[in-house]
Formats: structure tokens, C-alpha cells, sequence
């Protein structure tokens, strides 16, 4: 308990699976916590049972990044934690994948962790730094067939975490990415795969052939938020049962 005594956390894409988990793992070790998403009737719903406040945030737009944060410091003063957890996935090969879809899933999964760093770094940097935390993918380690623009988006918040952790570790701002596996989430079942057989087929092979629990992720989120992780920047993180070994 008390992990995050006296922090202020933003988790992007809180209103249900991991972000909602991470919320209330937050909560429960003393932080203050806002979430974000565009599904405001969730994000509404996920914040009255957690203790949570919820702001509507398309995070691929720069003006809502200014808007959420600006109303973060003036209800708080700080921001000490940027989870950014938003994304949204389409199970397309590269040939089947239309440009507007490339296009948004770049927007939100690559852009919108650009726009969160860029627009959390000034506030930390203020208050003598603070975690950001980016969520990739075990897709960002390899090249994962059928999930092209989702690869893409994340392999480049691969790199953005370890440039900008080069960037930011002056102001005592650390920078981590987390790989998550397969995670039982509402994204994972856009994978037509997954319920086919259970799983059976995408899990063959992995060390730990099951889905991991949203909480599962938000342990290492967790760690990396908190002051334990003190020395970590530019770290990357796989959560994802051994499948990328």
C-alpha cells in the first residue's frame, strides 16, 4: 500500500480493460487518478466505481492533450505519471489495409504517445520530473503477420520511448515501455483467431500457453510509475508469457 502516496497519474484509454485495471492498481497504492478515453459513458462508469476522474480525450488531437492536461495541474498542481495506453488495433495484412485505417491507428497508437510525452514533459520537468510509462506490444518485436499498421504504430513507440528517454532523463523524467502479450481485453478479441480455438493456436509454442490478466500488465506498469523503478529509463519491459523468446 502506498506506493503512489501523493502522486497524480493520467492513464489514456481508461475506460475498460488494462488502462481500467491500471486505474484502480493506482488507486488502491494512494494516487490521484484521471482517465481518459472517447468512450465517455464507460470512462463515466469506470471512474465512479474506482474513484477515478474522467475526461473525454481523443488523444490524437493536440488541443485535447492541452485541454486534459491543463485541467490535470489546475485541480492538482502537478502530474507526476503519464500512462499512455490508448490504442486501437484492426487484424489487416499490409495489401487488405486501407490508407484511412493505416492512418488511424498511426493517429492513435504512435501519434497520440507522441502528443501525451510532448505535452506532460514541461509540467514534469516543472515539478523535477516524473514516469511516463508507453504501452506497446510484443508486436513491436517482431513482425507479427495480419496486424500491419498495428505493428507499425508500435515499433515506433518503441523508439520514441528510447529517444525520448534520452531527451528527457536531464530533467529527471523517465521514459519505459511496457510489451504486452496476448491480454484478456476487448482488444484482444478483434483477433479473429483468439475465438476460434480459445487461443489454442495463437498461445502454441509460448512458454505460458494462457491470456494474461489485464492486472498481470499493470504490475509492471505499476513498478514503473512508482519510485522502485527509480533508476529505470529507457527500459523495455515484455509481459507476455515468454512468446517473443
Amino acid at each position: 500500500m502506498g506506493r503512489l502516496e501523493g502522486k497524480v497519474a493520467l492513464i489514456t484509454g481508461g475506460a475498460r480493460g488494462q488502462g481500467a485495471a491500471e486505474a484502480r492498481m493506482f488507486i488502491a497504492e494512494g494516487a490521484q487518478v484521471i482517465i481518459t478515453d472517447v468512450q465517455d459513458e464507460l470512462g463515466e462508469e469506470t471512474a465512479a466505481a474506482t474513484g477515478a476522474r474522467y475526461l473525454h480525450h481523443d488523444v490524437s488531437i493536440e488541443a485535447d492533450w492541452a485541454r486534459v492536461v491543463a485541467a490535470v495541474v489546475a485541480e492538482h498542481g502537478r502530474l507526476d505519471v503519464l500512462v499512455n495506453n490508448a490504442g486501437v488495433y484492426e487484424h489487416l495484412r499490409m495489401l487488405d489495409t486501407p490508407l484511412a485505417v493505416y492512418e488511424r491507428i498511426v493517429a492513435v497508437n504512435q501519434v497520440g504517445v507522441f502528443l501525451g510525452m510532448k505535452a506532460a514533459a514541461g509540467v514534469m520537468a516543472d515539478r523535477g520530473g516524473g514516469s511516463i510509462v508507453n504501452i506497446a506490444s510484443n508486436a513491436a518485436l517482431s513482425g507479427h503477420p495480419g496486424h500491419f499498421a498495428y505493428v507499425a504504430s508500435k515499433w515506433a513507440v518503441r523508439g520514441m520511448s528510447k529517444a525520448a528517454a534520452r531527451e528527457l532523463g536531464r530533467y529527471n523524467i523517465r521514459v519505459n515501455c511496457v510489451f504486452p502479450g496476448a491480454t484478456e481485453t476487448p482488444l484482444l478479441h478483434k483477433n479473429p483467431i483468439v475465438d476460434v480455438d480459445g487461443g489454442a493456436v495463437m498461445l502454441r509454442g509460448q512458454p505460458i500457453r494462457r491470456i494474461a490478466r489485464p492486472d498481470e500488465v499493470g504490475h509492471v506498469v505499476l513498478f514503473l510509475a512508482s519510485d522502485e523503478s527509480s533508476y529505470a529509463t529507457g527500459g523495455e519491459f515484455t509481459v507476455d508469457g515468454g512468446a517473443s523468446i
